[in-house]
């Protein structure tokens, strides 16, 4: 990097600014976002590695986001809590840190990328936005002596990248919301569908099945007539959170509208999908609900299933055929679970 004699900068590096600026604000991506800082840093800066931490909003720990060349691998899994080490102290207080003496700085302790490799000077910059540090930018072992200059472009770049990366978990929390149900915290209806169709798509490609359950709450009227509707609520908030828990990862679960909720199962045959509803209805059922006034409760459910090809390729066949055995259910005693 040039030193800027005369307190001007260089046309060239105004260009590089402008790119900066444009590439970081034109994207919501945070993992674009965060692959454009990492390749200015490598241009602006020889060292040996660059790495981004970026704080995990609920443990208030900082996490290897990327990192240059093989290291990505190497440090992926490790934690830094605030405080600790270089990067955790940065996180703590907010401030940049240029350490020219690794050895005799006691912020140095062995921790995350220190751990890796012979650590001998370092620079670590916070990734300051509206709401607080956002993370960590660190530059381990710079092949030449830092001038102010490139420092001040360095805190450019992280500014930049603050208000980018702040941005990005905006847009993401925005998204979250459209296809989010606020009561229950399972995916909406709206996001059935889409999901739905998506799977259909490849499951069509792969020849693969896909099961769809349809689950009813059985006289739930009742809980709202007897316990008043914030107790309703506050039941079918706890029922999607149990049904997600009771259901494998890599199923999904979405409140489908009321008191019905629909679980989407991938690559599931209709006797494992039909085996697996059963076993999860029995525990929902044999579930005691706590509510906030002490109050303890129980659901019933009645299920129906479906499964593509059998029942159907599209998401209307797959739906209709779900819905319809949930109703045969419940037609017939409730409380059940009905395949094809």
């Amino acid at each position: 990097m040039p030193d800027g004699t005369g307190g001007r900068i260089p046309l060239n590096d105004l260009l590089v600014f402008h790119r900066l600026a444009r590439s970081l604000a034109s994207s919501f991506d945070l993992d674009a976002i965060l692959h454009t800082i990492l390749d200015h840093m490598e241009r602006m800066v020889e060292a040996e590695l660059w790495t981004l931490l970026m704080l995990d909003e609920a443990s208030q720990e900082l996490y290897y986001a990327i990192a240059a060349g093989d290291a990505q691998e190497a440090l992926q899994g490790l934690r830094v809590q605030a405080g600790e080490g270089l990067a955790g102290w940065v996180l703590e207080h907010g401030e940049t840190v240029i350490v020219p003496e690794a050895e005799i700085d006691p912020r140095m302790q062995p921790s995350g990328s220190g751990g890796l490799r012979s650590v001998r000077s370092a620079i670590a910059l916070p990734l300051r936005g509206r709401k607080g540090t956002q993370g960590v930018i660190e530059i381990l072992n710079p092949r030449a002596e830092m001038s102010d200059y490139t420092i001040a472009f360095l805190h450019i770049l992280a500014d930049h990248a603050a208000i980018a990366i702040e941005n990005a978990h905006d847009v993401a929390r925005i998204r979250q919301l459209t296809i989010t149900d606020d009561i229950t915290g399972l995916y909406n209806v709206r996001h059935l569908y889409h999901v739905l169709d998506r799977e259909l798509r490849r499951a069509r490609k792969a020849q693969t099945p896909v099961s769809l359950a349809f689950l009813d709450l059985d006289h739930f009227k009742r809980v709202n007539d007897r316990h008043g509707h914030l107790v309703g609520s506050e039941l079918l908030g706890h029922a999607g959170r149990r049904l997600r828990e009771l259901s494998p990862p890599h199923d999904l679960c979405f409140r489908y509208g009321g008191d019905e909720f629909a679980i989407l199962m991938p690559a599931t045959e209709a006797a494992d999908a039909l085996e697996q509803t059963r076993t999860l209805h029995r525990a929902l059922m044999e579930t005691e609900f706590t509510m906030k006034n002490g109050l303890k409760l129980h659901v019933s459910a009645s299920v129906g299933l479906a499964t593509a090809p059998a029942d159907g390729v599209q998401v209307h066949a797959i739906v209709g055929a779900a819905d319809a055995r949930m109703y045969a259910v419940k037609s017939s005693g409730r409380g059940q679970v009905r395949g094809a």
